[in-house]
């Protein structure tokens, strides 16, 4: 036992497991069943990356608690799912584990790099990597002979893999936690780049390496680094925030997870809420929730946002002011609400290799700062296709089956892009009105100017920046066919200018019913309370009657005396135009 070989200290699915019936705890052990039923299969190298705080490192120390023979007898995962399993004692703390953390490879290099005498021959991150491993394979009593007898002294891991392999009959299994830890943090280091993967590529993609391990698994936050358009490790299978089928209800909690959850006696968040603020990434069709933002914000009692303050917020920041393709103001309308399709068949996987805005899309999603969904098909388009093809010459339909192929293999990576709920709008918008570009954006200086307009009571300047905001990109995709999209099309106008002093809600409990949208103060007295009512189809006169009538200002009247403003909107489905009356209490 070691840090790198069969390591024991310091698991955090252990330490969750110790205290499942006093924490929150989903049981996520069936996909060691997955993985058991690829050992030694010639599909046995896997790579499953996701978001920070998406429980890679727990998932990795799940694996390497079943499988490493360190942890046997500890009866870990006794009542878990994998025990129900026929193949659960067939695998069960059976195998060699090399686990490499690679920060906490990163951070022992940090260290070496200070030391006055030099280990002979290390001299980059990767030399010390495989250094490490094979130090700790020497010091194992049962290969420490093999060494010996091979005079493996100053060779390379795979040579020392080899070795053992042949001489003992000694395989492995291997885990990566980290693995793109040299694209994101030696980022400009092309060398060493080039070395990390070489080593790799020396370990998994040859028979001869391959032969050392009975699977492989890696994780991280980026996909495989591709070279042109093809992966540097194209052995290996690939799941990830683009691509996670069929492994995405383990990417994080589920609906059914937070379903059980939210029965625990310590939530006393809604169901509802944690969607809110913590579901949107939608899988495969899965609905999944950011697994550590669920649990952090049942243990404060709140939902907010937990992405704050983090490294990868420094990485939007950068992506956002390169600007590609406009992509400032694409970010504004992804918040607003709007959907943007993208490509993500040429990005290359790295922080670097950024030539478009699909690139910074893909990279948002792989980050965790933007959902992904398959775009929807229409049957009408293969229909069309098939008749052409039925009315067409030879020639021409060698032409139309080349198109078709090229159309499919476009299909294959489009994906649309979207903020997935209340955790990422709030960072991004956190990130956003830091830049120095903020306040000069035409969508800011709308809703400055649409909260200026009902503040000074000027109802027919209301009327004209909701029609515009109703023919911007981040609402016009909607249906506008009602109340509720009226309603949506105001909030989303209103979005930058409330930020900081106002919070809003939909179908308030107020006076003899309810009233459509409140904009109430975040500071008592700073500014006026204001009370919209909508209407389609009927005038702004009714909607403002029906507040006065209904009474939906007596709730906040001794609270804030006579600051509250009134506000009745409507919208005329046959002349297109909205109108606005806007009057304040007396």
């Amino acid at each position: 036992m070691g840090d790198i070989l069969n390591p024991v200290d310091n698991n955090s699915f252990v330490e969750l497991v110790a205290l499942k019936d006093e924490d929150i705890f989903v049981d996520k052990t069936d996909f060691i069943e997955k993985m058991s039923a690829k050992l030694n299969a010639n599909k046995r190298l896997f790579a499953v990356t996701r978001p920070r705080r998406f429980g890679k490192t727990v998932t990795a120390h799940m694996l390497l608690a079943y499988f490493s023979r360190a942890y046997a007898g500890q009866n870990i995962f006794e009542g878990l799912k994998i025990s129900e399993k026929k193949s659960y004692a067939t695998h069960l703390n059976k195998y060699d584990v090399i686990y490499v953390d690679m920060n906490f490879i990163c951070g022992l290099y940090k260290g070496y790099l200070k030391k006055i005498q030099k280990i002979p021959g290390v001299s980059s991150l990767v030399d010390y990597l495989e250094y490490s491993i094979i130090k700790e394979l020497r010091g194992q009593k049962n290969f420490s002979e093999c060494f010996e007898n091979n005079n493996i002294e100053n060779t390379g891991l795979l040579e020392a893999l080899s070795a053992l392999r042949n001489d003992l009959g000694a395989k492995f299994i291997f885990i990566m936690d980290e693995w793109d830890l040299v694209y994101r943090d030696y980022r400009h280091d092309t060398q060493l780049q080039e070395d990390f993967i070489d080593l790799l590529r020396s370990l998994f993609k040859s028979d001869g390496g391959k032969a050392c391990f009975y699977l492989a698994y890696l994780t991280g936050i980026l996909p495989i680094k591709k070279y042109n358009s093809q992966s540097a490790l194209n052995t290996f299978k690939e799941y990830n925030m683009l691509r996670p089928v069929p492994y995405e209800e383990y990417f994080g909690f589920t609906e059914d997870d937070v379903a059980e959850i939210v029965k625990l006696p310590q939530c006393k968040l809604s169901h509802q809420e944690l969607k809110q603020w913590y579901e949107g990434y939608k899988l495969n069709g899965k609905d999944i929730y950011n697994p550590n933002s669920v649990v952090s914000a049942i243990s404060d009692g709140i939902c907010q946002s937990y992405w704050s303050g983090t490294s990868s917020n420094e990485e939007v920041v950068r992506l956002i002011n390169m600007n590609f393709d406009g992509i400032k103001e694409d970010i504004l309308n992804l918040i607003e609400g709007k959907e943007i399709a993208f490509n993500c068949g040429r990005f290359q996987n790295d922080m670097v290799s950024i030539k478009s805005e699909d690139d910074i899309l893909c990279l948002l999603v792989c980050l965790g700062y933007l959902g992904c969904k398959d775009p929807i098909g229409t049957n009408a388009e293969e229909e069309n296709s098939s008749e052409a093809n039925n009315e067409a010459t030879t020639e021409q339909t060698e032409k139309i089956e080349q198109d078709e192929q090229a159309k499919t293999a476009n299909n294959k990576n489009r994906r649309i892009a979207y903020v997935p709920n209340a955790e990422i709008k709030s960072a991004l918008m956190d990130i956003v009105k830091e830049q120095e570009w903020y306040e000069r954006m035409e969508t800011i200086e709308r809703s400055e100017n649409l909260l200026k307009a009902i503040k000074t009571l000027d109802g027919n300047r209301t009327a004209e920046l909701i029609q515009e905001i109703h023919n911007s990109p981040s609402v016009s995709i909607y249906d506008y066919n009602s109340e509720s999209a009226l309603t949506f099309c105001v909030i989303t106008g209103l979005l930058w200018s409330t930020l900081d002093d106002y919070d809003y809600h939909r179908e308030d409990q107020a006076g003899k019913g309810r009233v459509d949208l409140v904009y109430e103060p975040s500071v008592k007295g700073a500014e006026p309370l204001i009370l919209i009512e909508f209407k389609y189809g009927e005038s702004a006169e009714t909607a403002l009657r029906q507040i006065k009538t209904q009474e939906y200002y007596k709730r906040y009247s001794k609270k804030y005396t006579k600051n509250i403003i009134l506000v009745g909107i409507n919208y005329d489905p046959k002349t297109k135009e909205h109108q606005c009356l806007i009057e304040k209490l007396d």
